[in-house]
Parts: structure tokens; C-alpha cells; sequence
């Protein structure tokens, strides 16, 4: 086995066995608690440009199978896991875990204790890390922490380039694509719509001009703030046509209205997160991963009113305007990995489509 090292920026550094790609990898290191969907996980565009840590102790132990694929590519910059399974027992398993590290150059740390890293990054916050092939010295650790994430460029580089139509028997909607995961697509698939996938960028103007009857603005990484195209082309589209974000999407239209988003301690990256839905009354596990944060304050006097918040807590989860057809959630109603408790929000956004 091959040794490899995790640097955190506050100075401390853990050693483990390395898989897959053996080069220098640089990202926020941020912590997920699922206890299934590595393969979700690491194929999810909100990814980019982190290291993952995951606090469910073996992982790999069913194996990869492309259905499971949120992209076709690995966006997160490493894994970091307490143990590594290679001798996956599942039917549809295709292949290994360090199988797929290496096919998708993806690099792993395993024999990490993620449990305690995870309470450091709960104190601390999350922080920039490099998992490294070989110890590293102090003056390159300088250098290479000195080195801007550039997240502000990510949303742009997750998402389509050109506009995509999947076609459906339906009504059709307009996927705003900030870093979509492919299960939001296959919900909308499910319901036969036809869809068009806008990329980054997009303006207002153009997607109207497609005649859509309602639009989704999706997931995607890094700091809502620097999505400023999609601030832009979400706030001409108020009162135009119904509008649904998720995660990312319900930072945008928040931003749109006027309000404001700030960077949460350590985020909310898991499987079993609840919520309650203050129009139906009830409440719900979801599956979360996100950085960022709707300021509940900065919302007064915009038209919009806290639809969902999160029980643990406190935190906005979503919101609803008062008199436009437009609602937005900071979950993933898609899920995969984790529950589909909340799938039903895709239904009410179509009811809205429709007028109902």
C-alpha cells in the first residue's frame, strides 16, 4: 500500500494508505454522514473543487454500477474514508471503488479516523486541505495553500456549454444548469415533460424566447454570490413564468429577491436532515449538501416568506413568494443519495405550471 498524507490549513496533518490517483490534490475539506451514496457523492457537480470526507466507517462495501452516476465525471477533489473496501458484494456491482479511483483519477485517503477529523471541522469550520502522495515541507505546504480555490469560476464549469432538449409528451421546462445532478433530471423525465437544459449564462431573454412553461434553477458549487449571471437572469423572470430552485437555485432566487446568503460553519452534507413544510404541516428527513445559507432578515419586505426550516437548526430551507408562482428549496427533493420523502415538491411545481 501506498502511503498519502492529508494537510489542513490550521497545521495539522494525518497519514493513511493512499488509492487511485497518486498527485497532490487541493480543495475545502467538508464532511458528508451518509451512510450510502459515495458513488452519488462523488459524482455530484456541488462537489467541485472539495475533499470529502465520509464519516460512515466502510465504504465501498457495495461496489460502483454506472446507474448511480449523478454525472459522468468525478467532481470532488478526494476521499477521505476510515476504511476502504475493495471486494464489493452487490449483484450489480460493476467494479471496485479503487477500481473506479483509478479509471476516474480520483484520489483516496483510507485508514483516516473521519470520525474525529469530522469534530475538528464541526469546532473549527471547514478549511482548505491537500491530500499529497508524499510529506511535504513546510515552505510547499505556503505555497500551495496560498493558492486561490477559485470557486467563483465553478458553477461555470460543471454545467452543459450548449442547450440541451430531452424530449417529452408535456409541458415544458427550462433547467437553469448551475451544476445539475442527474436525478433531478430523471424526476422531471419521470413526469413527462419535455425539458431544456440552459447552460450558465444564459440571459433571460433567450429563455423565454424557447416558450417554456416553467423553469428550474438547479444545484451547483461554490459561493452563490459569484453566480451573478443567474442572479441577473432569475430576477427578469419574477412574475414571468413559474420558477423551482434546488439547493444552489433557492440561494439564486434569494439573491434575486434582494436577500442575502452567507457561509455556514460546516455546512449540512448528509442524509437525515429535517425540515418542516409549513404549508402542508409536516415534516420531513431530507438529503442536504450545502455550504450556504439564506439570511432569514435580508428576506423582509422582499415578497417571499420562509416555506421550510430546518429543525435542528433554525436555518431557512426554503422559500415562497406571496403572490408569484415561485418557491425554492435548499434541499435535494431528488435525493440519491438519501431519503425521497420530499419528491412531492416536484409535483407542486408542475401543479403551478399548470395553473392549478
Amino acid at each position: 500500500m501506498k502511503k498519502g498524507y492529508l494537510y489542513l490549513s490550521d497545521g495539522s496533518y494525518y497519514e493513511g494508505n493512499l488509492y487511485g490517483e497518486e498527485k497532490i490534490k487541493y480543495g475545502e475539506l467538508v464532511f458528508n454522514t451518509s451512510m450510502t451514496g459515495y458513488q452519488e457523492i462523488l459524482t455530484d457537480p456541488s462537489y467541485a473543487k472539495q475533499i470529502v470526507i465520509l464519516t460512515y466507517p466502510f465504504i465501498g462495501n457495495y461496489g460502483i454500477n454506472d446507474i448511480y452516476s449523478e454525472s459522468q465525471n468525478i467532481f470532488a477533489s478526494g476521499l477521505v474514508v476510515k476504511n476502504l473496501e475493495n471486494t464489493p458484494s452487490n449483484f450489480m456491482s460493476k467494479n471496485s471503488l479503487e477500481e473506479f479511483a483509478n479509471y476516474k483519477n480520483l484520489t483516496i485517503l483510507s485508514d483516516i479516523d473521519t470520525r474525529a477529523l469530522t469534530i475538528k471541522i464541526r469546532d473549527k469550520g471547514v478549511m482548505n486541505s491537500i491530500i499529497s502522495p508524499k510529506k511535504l515541507e513546510e515552505n510547499e505546504l505556503k505555497e500551495l495553500f496560498s493558492k486561490p480555490l477559485n470557486i467563483e469560476s465553478s458553477m461555470t464549469e460543471v454545467g452543459v456549454k450548449e442547450i440541451i432538449e430531452i424530449k417529452g409528451n408535456k409541458e415544458t421546462i427550462g433547467v437553469l444548469d448551475l451544476g445539475v445532478k442527474n436525478n433531478i433530471i430523471e424526476n422531471l423525465k419521470k413526469r413527462d415533460v419535455n425539458i431544456k437544459i440552459f447552460p450558465y449564462g444564459t440571459v433571460a431573454e433567450d429563455i423565454l424566447a424557447h416558450k417554456i412553461d416553467g423553469l428550474l434553477v438547479s444545484n451547483g458549487p461554490g459561493d452563490p454570490k459569484y453566480a451573478t449571471k443567474a442572479i441577473e437572469c432569475v430576477k427578469k423572470l419574477f412574475g414571468k413564468l413559474p420558477i423551482f430552485g434546488i439547493c444552489m437555485g433557492n440561494q439564486v432566487i434569494s439573491l434575486a429577491a434582494g436577500g442575502d446568503t452567507y457561509k455556514m460553519k460546516f455546512g449540512h452534507r448528509g442524509g437525515n436532515h429535517g425540515v418542516i413544510d409549513y404549508k402542508n404541516n409536516r415534516s420531513f428527513i431530507t438529503s442536504q449538501n450545502h455550504g450556504y445559507a439564506v439570511d432569514e432578515k435580508s428576506l423582509e419586505n422582499s415578497g417571499f416568506e420562509v416555506a421550510f426550516r430546518n429543525l435542528n437548526d433554525d436555518t431557512v430551507e426554503g422559500i415562497r413568494h406571496k403572490d408569484y408562482p415561485i418557491f425554492s428549496v435548499q434541499f435535494h427533493p431528488e435525493a440519491c443519495p438519501g431519503p425521497r420523502d420530499t419528491e412531492y415538491l416536484f409535483d407542486e411545481f408542475l401543479k403551478l405550471v399548470r395553473g392549478e
